[in-house]
């Protein structure tokens, strides 16, 4: 069984539920507190042993480059200033992990993304984090992907439990449990219409997939707005071979795509910080007092 070196994060949307917006910065790089999304994408690769990470990008996404690439300047004059902590957050920025950046020429859906990183990938297992969107879970929720895959040898979903009104906007997973919180995977439905609900688990955020997966998405046609979707090629895939899933163990799943969502995020996550956390608090309590509900 290979180790589990690589990851693929598809991040060539247009971010259209967060236009106007996303007609200028992409999505991925809205900030949360004061880092961006797939900065936090990134650290969890990294914290779960990834050693080179596929950002698949598209044009109009030049920004993602240039956030995880060398700021000579900005560094120099950081350190003539004496922001000897600010230099070091920067500079890690750019040491976090080894980047390949890979183009998708035209926007044909999640699952021709990933296609496009199969050269760099080759014949080796690999998780799929998506740019805009991340879970929060303790183990880290790559690291108990990576455990399942080791265990089974098969690729492995994240799954979570969603309500009827949630189940709806992701991949709803029919399941056979085979232990605890480890599921065999008989089919997805991306985004299922209320009539074909069978089951309240999704498969979101974070996935690890052998390079089986390739040969469906080559093959596999088209589907909703001409687009390859990565669901449907994995609905095929668990016809071939293996596929599991892993509910995702004291996690809590952020769609930072989503406005709402992501004010959510940006709230949970600065009260996480301990030199944020009493004086937003305050704040909170302040506006739950006089805002005219």
């Amino acid at each position: 069984m290979r180790k589990v070196r690589k990851a693929v994060i598809p991040a060539a949307g247009w971010g259209t539920r967060f236009l106007p917006i996303t007609k200028a910065v992409p999505k991925e790089m809205l900030p949360i507190v004061d880092r961006p999304v797939i900065h936090y994408v990134v650290e969890e690769a990294v914290r779960a042993g990834i050693e080179e990470i596929v950002i698949v990008t598209a044009r109009h996404k030049r920004a993602i480059e240039e956030y995880f690439d060398r700021f000579f300047e900005l560094e120099q004059r950081l350190l003539q200033a004496g922001k000897d902590e600010e230099y070091a957050q920067v500079r890690h920025i750019s040491e976090m992990a080894h980047l390949v950046y890979v183009h998708q020429a035209e926007p044909l859906g999640n699952g021709h993304a990933v296609l496009c990183a199969r050269r760099v990938i080759g014949d080796e297992p690999f998780l799929v984090l998506w740019g805009d969107d991340f879970i929060r879970a303790d183990p880290i929720r790559a690291c108990q992907l990576v455990a399942v895959y080791e265990e089974y040898g098969a690729s492995v979903l994240s799954l979570m439990h969603f309500g009827p009104q949630e189940i709806i906007r992701v991949a709803m997973a029919s399941v056979r449990q085979e232990r605890d919180n480890v599921y065999r995977i008989l089919s997805l439905v991306e985004k299922p219409r209320p009539e074909q609900i069978v089951s309240d688990l999704g498969a979101v955020s974070g996935w690890l997939l052998t390079p089986g997966i390739f040969p469906v998405l080559e093959t596999i046609k088209p589907g909703q707005g001409g687009e390859i979707w990565l669901p449907e090629a994995i609905s095929a895939l668990a016809q071939r071979e293996p596929v599991y899933g892993c509910e995702i163990r004291n996690g809590i799943f952020y769609d930072a795509g989503n406005p709402l969502a992501y004010l959510k995020a940006n709230l949970d996550l600065a009260l996480a910080r301990p030199e944020m956390r009493k004086e937003l608090l305050v704040y909170l309590r302040q506006l739950l007092d006089t805002f005219p509900f």
